[in-house]
């Protein structure tokens, strides 16, 4: 499994500990084991887990400097969002968000409807 989709997964899965996930057989855990049965899953079927660990360990550097030390530990923020992404994706939930347009021309379509 790709580094990149392991790490994303790890930060998904600290993010949802106490969700339940179903693996093969129907094997029901918490997700916050699904990257280390994943990681063991390959490590017997593959005999290596290098890709594997270092997608966790990247997952994990990421969920503690962007969470964890900030909230929990009360240090300051290390990793923000670039503001280029921030405009394309909005953090706004529901809505029309029509990011192609300037804010006139976006209200004045909002107003003709």
């Amino acid at each position: 499994m790709d580094a990149m989709i392991l790490s994303v997964l790890y930060v998904w899965c600290q993010l949802n500990k106490d969700t339940i996930v179903t693996f093969w057989f129907g094997t029901r855990f918490k997700a916050m084991y699904l990257p280390w049965v994943l990681f063991a899953f390959n490590m017997i079927l593959n005999g290596m887990g290098l890709t594997e660990l270092i997608g966790i360990i990247i997952g994990h550097l990421y969920f503690f400097l962007k969470f964890k030390y900030p909230q929990e530990l009360g240090g300051p923020v290390l990793l923000n969002t670039p503001f280029l992404f921030k405009q394309w994706f909005p953090d706004r939930i529901g809505g029309v968000h029509i990011w192609c347009c300037t804010k006139e021309a976006t209200v004045s379509y909002t107003k003709r409807k």
